[in-house]
């Protein structure tokens, strides 16, 4: 409740439509975490009785017109459906949306068993990075950092890897052989997901933002989408 009543003085607005829960406090699989994920170390009561807390805590602050909806980021598929089962026994709210990261090229494990709660109980995934943090443009393929990118104004990124560039090879030949810009049919991908998806890109500059723009009413084929997984499947979780 605090953190709500800070970020709305910090914000400067009286509401906030949807509050997000960043980081589960058990721990997470996310940003490869998940080569060393260990859940045994989780205490189940401790976490139920957190998620029962917070739930309190929202449901007052909904009732307070302090904030319309409530999401998670980060979570698993395990955390999500015990966060909708807190809000039943508690008169909660019920998980709106749930920001984990998702593109062609980071499909697991959501494709799994959060997709299928993301449509069984109409949580909308919002899909941060895409574009792979830029990798679907191709333009850090063999370790290139063109200036002013993202990457090279961090000094890399900790994904790129040989792995990765052969990944990003069978993303953009499936976009070569179809006639179909990479950054707009990745777009396009996440939205036409058999669940809730809506992506969230990140434009720097407004040629980046009209071309994202320009490719809003493109549908992908099913030849398109049947390609697609096909280099997902040759190159499943490639960083």
């Amino acid at each position: 409740r605090e953190a709500c009543e800070a970020s709305l003085r910090r914000l400067g607005t009286d509401c906030i439509d949807l509050y997000q829960l960043h980081w589960p406090n058990r721990g997470s699989y996310h940003f490869r975490r998940i080569w060393e994920y260990d859940p045994s170390g989780q205490d189940r009561a401790t976490t139920i009785r957190h998620m029962e807390d917070a739930m309190g805590a929202l449901r007052d602050l909904v009732a307070e017109g302090k904030i319309r909806a409530f999401g998670l980021s980060n979570e698993s598929a395990w955390g999500t459906a015990q966060w909708l089962a807190a809000g039943e026994r508690t008169g909660g709210p019920r998980v709106a949306a749930i920001q984990n990261e998702y593109s062609p090229l980071c499909r697991m494990p959501y494709d799994g068993d959060m997709a299928e709660l993301g449509h069984n109980e109409a949580v909308t995934l919002l899909a941060f990075s895409p574009l792979a943090t830029g990798f679907v443009t191709g333009k850090y393929l063999d370790g290139a950092l063109p200036a002013g990118s993202r990457h090279q104004i961090a000094g890399g990124s900790p994904r790129a890897s040989s792995k990765l560039d052969a990944a990003v090879r069978a993303y953009l030949a499936v976009a070569r052989k179809h006639g179909i810009d990479p950054v707009q049919m990745a777009l396009a991908f996440c939205l036409q997901r058999p669940f809730p998806c809506i992506p969230i890109f990140g434009a720097t500059t407004l040629a980046q933002l009209e071309h994202i723009a320009a490719g809003q009413a493109l549908e992908l084929s099913t030849e398109v989408l049947a390609d697609l997984t096909d280099a997902n499947r040759a190159h499943p979780m490639p960083f």
